[in-house]
């Protein structure tokens, strides 16, 4: 296995897993439309839902107060899903796309001769103030905050696929799996905060072109909570939203068109 190759094998779409919260149903679905609208490379997204991995028996953990998300734990089985394969993403759902995602695979290192990299992501410094986030969820304050909010996985890394079981997943502490306890800091690599520029904490200095996001994380809340309507960069939420919306209504009226031309069809014979 090798960090030049983040696709399982030759020929397969890199694997994008989203976290699913059904509060938050309309930013699942801008996120997706915002990754897939800048793609230049083959991708597979999956929602990650916790009443699926319930019903499978992969997840059994009770939710707990701090909770303020459906996947704020079953993100950690990113690589169980992706079969222990390859690389692949995890994201939160309060992302929006703004650039290529080959642009984040590229910031993989080109060559990891000892394979020692088990995952990269954006180490943020990051301790908000607020006491609430979202609708009301508990803001907590932890080292290594939103590092596991986006998350490129080496998922068939040895401590990966010790680590990240069903098993452990439902059991191990908060701390333990979004500190990335499992791994020594070498194994972490180091992803541009331009990927995970956090709403509200990080700045984009216009002399520097390498602080302009290329994915907008709304971490507080984001333009589909009345609270956080007017939130800085809500107007690119609003956008996307509307040009899906507007997405969905033409289909839907293609649909129609196609079920009227196949009535009229079978009415003629």
């Amino acid at each position: 296995m090798t960090v030049s190759s983040p696709s399982p094998s030759p020929g397969e779409p890199f694997r994008v897993f989203i976290g699913y919260d059904p509060r938050e149903d309309e930013a699942y679905e801008v996120c997706r439309r915002s990754l897939l609208r800048h793609a230049s490379v083959p991708v597979d997204v999956r929602p990650i839902r916790q009443p699926d991995l319930r019903a499978a028996g992969l997840y059994w953990r009770e939710r707990g107060p701090t909770e303020s998300t459906e996947f704020s734990f079953t993100r950690f089985l990113t690589p169980y899903l992706a079969g222990y394969r390859g690389w692949a993403l995890f994201v939160d759902c309060d992302f929006l796309y703004l650039a290529d995602i080959a642009g984040l695979l590229a910031c993989l290192p080109s060559s990891d001769p000892d394979h020692r990299l088990a995952v990269a992501c954006v180490k943020h410094e990051y301790a908000p103030a607020e006491a609430t986030k979202m609708d009301g969820a508990i803001q907590t304050v932890y080292p290594r905050k939103n590092w596991s909010s986006m998350v490129l996985y080496n998922c068939g890394h040895p401590k990966n696929v010790a680590a990240l079981t069903p098993d452990a997943v439902s059991t191990q502490t908060g701390a333990f799996l979004h500190r990335f306890a499992w791994l020594d800091d070498d194994e972490i690599g180091e992803i541009p905060f331009a990927w995970n520029f956090l709403v509200g904490h990080n700045k984009v200095d216009p002399a520097d072109p390498a602080t302009q996001p290329k994915a907008i994380h709304y971490t507080s809340g984001g333009p589909w909570f009345e609270k956080y309507r007017n939130c800085d960069f809500a107007e690119l939420w609003i956008k996307e939203a509307e040009e899906l919306k507007a997405d969905k209504e033409k289909q839907k009226q293609q649909q129609l068109v196609m079920a009227n031309g196949e009535k009229e069809k079978e009415e003629g014979n």
